[in-house]
């Protein structure tokens, strides 16, 4: 018995660190989330936005290296040649060696090189500021494509967290109204079929309340992946879809036709024209001339029998050189350029045949935003009626006029009315999110 104790009492202290460590890692934190700081979060902890920002940066150090193109270059070089068997010469019968055999050559120079004109270069110069754009703009619609994903995400969560509350009074009514019949069952006042309908509809509401609750947690988690948060930390998010209810407007669709100047793919087009534009001008520069400077300094000893290098007698000397290149003639010059401006010709088209997308995107969004906010109209006076109808039927049924029947079909009404309700602000506030995204607006609602 002492034996068994002993062991208990290791086993005890065994797992209860373990058991205590696993309670702690379930949850971390708890985060009180509005869509706002849902957006401030995602925008400072998803690395998508971090890898964006970076490129960025290296953008403006390739900016710094094309200007750096223009500052002289220093090179240092050093030489040791050894002459086993020297070349000869024969001039009219006369032969000369052209130095030493067995000899030693040694030879150290610094050459300063500097682009007097180097026309490439000013047009990369300008190629790489055009580069940085670019780079921006690309991190700006990533910011927008964030947003317009951790929006519907909050919308998501919000319709969730309303359906599941939807489903967990439903339940509850539904077992209210199970009590009650069972009680009046085995007071043999009802029926059996009205005890077992009962039952069918609390059950069935009950596997309807677990799936809803289920779909709550999946949309929480695909809100913290987007957010960067880690799966254990708790959100609660103190809002609902009906508070949206006042914020549904109509679309001013021949506004917003204008406002797709902010939209970050044609935005991109533009800038890649204008890159194209200036790479064709990099290329003409194949054409012009350069002219480059070159200065060199050198100490040289020749022709010494022995290696002993540092006794050798080293003589000074110095040149500059001015190198002027011409081109004439270079095939690859000529289809380089035909290629960029076939490239230049196909953005138009690329740019036109967005913009038209662009264009019915947008006009299909603001309909559905119309269409959306008709229906919220239609199902809040939906659910009212509904609720009526139920409040009757109770009634009816308590005087013993109603069936178990209609009861049920009034209840399962009014559930499907409060669903619908908010499936309609959640479409509406997903086409706006959806809207919004496409004219390059970085507002949400409040």
């Amino acid at each position: 018995m002492k034996n068994f104790r002993f062991v208990k009492l290791c086993m005890l202290t065994l797992f209860f660190p373990l058991s205590l460590m696993a309670q702690q890692t379930e949850q971390v934190g708890t985060l009180d989330l509005t869509l706002p700081r849902a957006i401030e979060i995602a925008l400072a902890e998803n690395p998508t936005i971090r890898v964006a920002d970076k490129e960025v940066e290296l953008k403006k150090i390739t900016d710094r290296e094309a200007w750096m193109a223009l500052l002289p270059e220093v090179n240092v070089t050093g030489n040791l040649q050894h002459t086993l068997l020297a070349a000869e010469m024969n001039l009219g019968g006369n032969k000369f060696k052209m130095g030493r055999d067995n000899s030693n050559t040694v030879a150290a120079a610094a050459t300063l090189s500097l682009p007097l004109f180097a026309p490439a270069v000013y047009q990369n110069m300008k190629l790489t500021k055009q580069d940085i754009l670019v780079a921006q703009e690309k991190a700006r619609q990533s910011r927008l494509d964030l947003i317009n994903q951790v929006s519907k995400a909050f919308y998501s969560t919000l319709l969730s967290q309303d359906a599941y509350k939807v489903m967990q009074e439903s339940y509850q009514i539904a077992k209210q109204n199970f009590d009650v019949v069972n009680a009046k069952y085995e007071q043999g006042r009802v029926s059996e079929y009205d005890k077992i309908s009962a039952e069918v509809q609390m059950r069935s509401m009950n596997s309807s309340l677990v799936s809803a609750q289920t779909g709550l947690t999946l949309a929480q988690l695909q809100l913290k992946v987007l957010m960067g948060v880690t799966e254990n930390v708790g959100i609660v998010i103190d809002d609902s879809l009906e508070r949206y209810e006042d914020h549904l407007t109509l679309a001013n669709i021949e506004a917003d036709e204008q406002d797709l100047q902010n939209n970050s793919a044609m935005r991109q087009l533009d800038l890649n024209q204008k890159l194209l534009e200036r790479s064709l001008k990099i290329q003409r520069t194949n054409f012009m001339p350069t002219l480059g400077f070159q200065l060199t300094g050198q100490y040289q000893s020749l022709y010494n029998d022995n290696w002993r290098l540092w006794k050798y007698e080293y003589a000074p000397s110095a040149s500059f050189t001015l190198v002027l290149s011409i081109p004439i003639f270079k095939a690859t010059n000529w289809t380089a350029l035909k290629k960029t401006k076939l490239q230049i010709s196909e953005l138009d088209d690329t740019r036109i045949n967005t913009r038209r997308q662009l264009t019915m995107a947008t006009e299909s969004y603001a309909k559905n935003m119309a269409s959306s906010i008709v229906q919220v109209g239609s199902n809040h006076e939906a659910i009212r009626q509904a609720e009526k109808a139920v409040t009757i039927t109770e009634k009816r049924y308590e005087v013993g006029r109603g069936t178990i029947l209609e009861l049920n079909q009034s209840q399962v009404a009014l559930t499907q009315a409060k669903l619908t309700y908010n499936q309609s602000i959640y479409d509406y506030l997903v086409n706006r999110a959806d809207l919004d995204h496409t004219l390059g607006r970085e507002t949400y609602l409040k």
